[in-house]
């Protein structure tokens, strides 16, 4: 009978594919926490997908949504979908947009960048749009300002296609032992001549930005275009292998590291709504006009002491509402917190309206 054992990319099965092999978290789109449609995007930020990064500088406007269009016959069920709501077919010079994916350095010290052993890294991914040609996928490394950068081609309009890119191991600039940012993976949708007016850095390079993304299409330049992309794995060797599936409840957990809500799984935060709201605090004498604190524990410890958003039942942000249990709510009264670490936040609110506990929504963000 054959045995599990761990080995330095993981936990491996006894059919020899270690668990966790995926450095990706969240490649099948499956976890969106946050919303499934965000439109009027022009600016940076995690708007929809899990753990997938919208860079966006002043090109276009977007629709981001999770999308049920995905390959036929390959195990997925959802897929992140750019739609260009307001084109712009003549990008400044410095103008950018890419879906990032940000990695924690001590997630990565088994590739050995930096040293003689350095691992080469595959990266596989099923994409599709109705703009076909060359576009750009890049591994960043923050640590030492490095990188290194591919371009694959869409061939076929509104087809999904598989693209494989190996990227040669890197032996230097070692990546830094903590939960910081070190490597990023890009891929490109649209630049300026800042990132286009060299020569594609097919190895890896001190960043000259006109080398990053050689040929790059320009996504932005019609309302018609759409892009979708699903299956995102990135793995140590010279070979892709099949997209790691994991169960949802391990899939949604990795996420909650660097993103937490109150809200329901599927609710918004903002909605209006009492559904998962944190009732805490008091004060020693029952009810009062004055001083009420409190702590929320976190589900799971997260990356680093998170940006924390407060929202009162009615949706509200920024505020809380004061409850006197069975007599009345007060809306839209202060909150603040006086701590804040990976597993907890103490909060406080000093608001006049009587009562004895708290009740606050919060989002807590810890992003790379």
């Amino acid at each position: 009978m054959a045995i599990d054992k761990v080995t330095s990319a993981g936990l491996e099965t006894s059919t020899n594919q270690p668990v966790f092999r995926n450095i990706i978290i969240n490649g099948d789109m499956s976890i969106a926490q946050r919303a499934t449609s965000t439109a009027s995007i022009t600016a940076n930020g995690y708007h929809t997908i899990d753990r997938f990064n919208t860079f966006l500088t002043t090109l276009g406007t977007w629709t981001q949504s999770q999308s049920t269009d995905v390959p036929t016959g390959q195990g997925f069920a959802k897929s992140l979908k750019m739609d260009c709501t307001t084109a712009d077919a003549s990008p400044a010079a410095g103008d950018r947009l890419m879906i990032q994916h940000l990695i924690e350095g001590q997630n990565t010290q088994y590739i050995k960048k930096g040293t003689s052993s350095a691992e080469s890294l595959t990266v596989s991914f099923w994409v599709k749009s109705n703009k076909t040609g060359t576009y750009t996928a890049e591994i960043y490394d923050n640590d030492n300002t490095r990188q290194i950068s591919q371009s694959y081609t869409i061939s076929s309009a509104d087809t999904w296609e598989k693209k494989t890119m190996t990227f040669a191991g890197d032996t230097s600039g070692t990546l830094t032992n903590d939960n910081s940012e070190g490597l990023i993976l890009q891929l490109w949708l649209g630049a300026g001549t800042t990132y286009t007016s060299g020569t594609l850095s097919t190895t890896w390079t001190s960043v000259t930005n006109a080398n990053r993304a050689v040929g790059q299409v320009n996504l932005a330049d019609s309302t018609s275009n759409e892009w979708y992309v699903t299956g995102v794995q990135l793995e140590a060797g010279t070979s892709a292998s099949d997209f790691e599936f994991l169960p949802v409840d391990v899939n949604l957990d990795r996420c909650k590291r660097y993103y937490q809500k109150s809200y329901s799984y599927a609710t918004s935060p903002g909605t209006n709504t009492t559904a998962g709201i944190m009732t805490t605090g008091g004060s020693a004498g029952g009810f009062t006009t004055g001083y009420l604190s409190g702590s929320i524990k976190f589900e799971k410890i997260m990356r680093a002491s998170p940006t924390i958003t407060f929202y009162e039942k009615g949706g509200d942000s920024g505020v809380c509402s004061r409850l006197k249990v069975g007599v009345s709510r007060t809306d839209n009264q202060p909150i603040a917190t006086e701590s804040i670490s990976d597993n907890s936040i103490s909060i406080y609110s000093s608001g006049t309206a009587d009562a004895g506990s708290i009740d606050v929504h919060f989002e807590a963000k810890a992003e790379l």
